[in-house]
């Protein structure tokens, strides 16, 4: 079974600043790690390589810092590393992301299943991994909470559908989104972190796709575009009231009023 599964290194503060002018995140001085929903991705490919054999790719898509997710990734029991680093990747939105990815799994070659996570914490929009597998031109499932089987030829999965659940076989190559608490993400090993710290990542650019057109990718290759951008208003206001019990219920009255909650 080769799988090749999707990590992004993402901001571990929620205080994160946007460029006014380009309406993209400000990555650098922050501290970062690795999406938590990909630790879920990751731990399901892991799973089914105890079981089945085979190996784990992991691929990124982010600056030379990214590096460190793909290093965890080896220390929790990674075969291979992968990051999509090019300037021209800067700015892009989840169509130009999401092709970016895709021409990364190419350049990989062959594999069986892509196991990415549900969303990510930083863009929540959790439209990747479907995307990826259109561009790619092969089945995707998402939302998979278990998976049943592992078979020859193909895979099944159990997927929630808010109202109900529902168990899918797909056939190989396919894409499938986890859940979180799919499985238990196991913590990296001290022992690997000393045996693959030396370990290659591959860096590759726009220059070693197939598809080496510029207005795909980054901001030229993003339909949607920030018109605005302001941090949110911070208008707090407070109150002290003194008085006995019905006083100040008489008070609260007044004012849910005057507010128009009432």
């Amino acid at each position: 079974m080769e799988m090749i599964v999707c990590i992004k290194q993402v901001p571990g503060t929620n205080k994160v600043e946007v460029d006014p002018v380009t309406g993209v995140l400000k990555r650098d001085g922050i501290d970062s790690k690795m999406n938590p929903y990909d630790l879920f991705a990751l731990e399901t490919a892991l799973k089914i390589k105890e079981e089945k054999g085979g190996s784990v790719k992991v691929l990124s898509m982010g600056p030379p810092q990214s590096k460190e997710v793909i290093r965890e990734a080896y220390m929790m029991g990674a075969d291979e590393g992968m990051l999509l680093s090019d300037r021209k990747f800067a700015g892009a939105d989840v169509l130009a992301t999401s092709y970016t990815i895709s021409q990364g799994v190419r350049k990989y070659g062959k594999y069986d299943l892509i196991i990415c996570g549900k969303q990510t914490t930083d863009g929540d929009t959790a439209q990747v991994g479907p995307e990826m597998a259109e561009y790619l031109d092969i089945p995707h499932i998402a939302n998979v909470t278990d998976i049943v089987e592992i078979k020859e030829k193909s895979i099944v999965i159990k997927m929630d559908m808010s109202n109900s659940m529902q168990v899918v076989e797909v056939k190989y190559p396919c894409l499938i989104t986890v859940e979180k608490d799919i499985f238990e993400p196991r913590l990296p090993s001290y022992r690997r972190k000393l045996e693959t710290e030396n370990k290659e990542i591959e860096v590759i650019g726009l220059k070693d796709f197939e598809d080496k057109d510029e207005k795909k990718y980054g901001l030229n290759g993003s339909p949607t575009q920030v018109e605005r951008i302001f941090p949110p208003s911070h208008d707090k206001k407070q109150e002290v009231w003194e008085g006995n019990s019905e006083d100040i219920s008489n008070k609260m009255t007044d004012k849910l009023k005057e507010l128009k909650f009432v």
